[in-house]
């Protein structure tokens, strides 16, 4: 473990596994004290936390559906009320749907926006409501919001993560003066349940990447390490790629 997070409180939403679970991880490695979110794999979150104790680290794991306003209120309340601070919100949960257009249900339409963006949004709202001088707030998006990925059916999950591009400029305005920083981690290829390095769309996907390889979650992880620490009192407004040359 290191100390360059020491003393700080941070919330990884969606932590429980893949990109969440190595977020969760790096910032208590760093010195954090940990609470993540889980929607239906408490075995995993209990994991994530096992793991983080056992390296010495301090860890919460609360069950929290980002779909759920009262439920993501609850879980920033619960982080404060149980670990005594918040001074970093990793805005992680989110979900991908790749349905042609014409196809698209208005019940998939309105759970993206539940959990990609509207689940951002009440996180925030909540957290900076006990963030002093030196906050942070961290979103996951996607580098689909500026370059589609080279196959049809992510116009919806570009929507949305278009709309965290947007909401973080606007924040870090917002924010500014408050000495709370807002920026998000735009990732590209990166090798999770959700697109594995072996699953179908493996081969097209490396074949447009500039590395010629999915990235891993630890790498992701060092980003957002970066951006929580002091090194990055300067950085807000970016939107920041890390997605092996895939817009290149």
């Amino acid at each position: 473990m290191t100390t360059t997070l020491a003393g700080k409180v941070a919330l990884v939403t969606g932590g429980s596994r893949g990109l969440g679970a190595a977020i969760a991880k790096r910032l208590a490695r760093d010195g954090a004290t940990v609470a993540l979110t889980y929607t239906s794999s408490p075995q995993k979150a209990d994991e994530v936390v096992r793991d983080i104790e056992a390296a010495g680290g301090k860890a919460l794991a609360i069950r929290a559906d980002s779909a759920d306003v009262e439920a993501v209120k609850h879980a920033v309340a619960e982080t404060v009320n149980t670990l005594g601070r918040l001074d970093i919100l990793v805005n992680n949960a989110g979900v991908a749907v790749v349905t042609p257009i014409d196809q698209f249900s208005i019940e998939e339409f309105d759970r993206l926006v539940a959990i990609n963006v509207k689940g951002v949004f009440v996180a925030t709202q909540e957290a900076i409501r006990h963030m002093g001088e030196g906050g942070r707030i961290i979103m996951i998006g996607s580098v689909n919001s500026d370059l589609i990925s080279p196959f049809a059916g992510l116009s919806v999950y570009a929507l949305t993560k278009g709309a965290i591009a947007s909401f973080t400029r606007g924040l870090a305005r917002d924010l500014g003066s408050r000495g709370i920083t807002v920026n998000n981690i735009q990732p590209g290829p990166i090798d999770t349940d959700m697109n594995p390095a072996d699953g179908d769309l493996a081969a097209v996907m490396t074949r447009v990447t500039a590395l010629g390889r999915y990235g891993q979650g630890d790498e992701v992880a060092g980003m957002v390490s970066y951006l929580a620490s002091p090194e990055a009192a300067f950085v807000t407004g970016a939107n920041l790629k890390i997605d092996g040359g895939f817009t290149a």
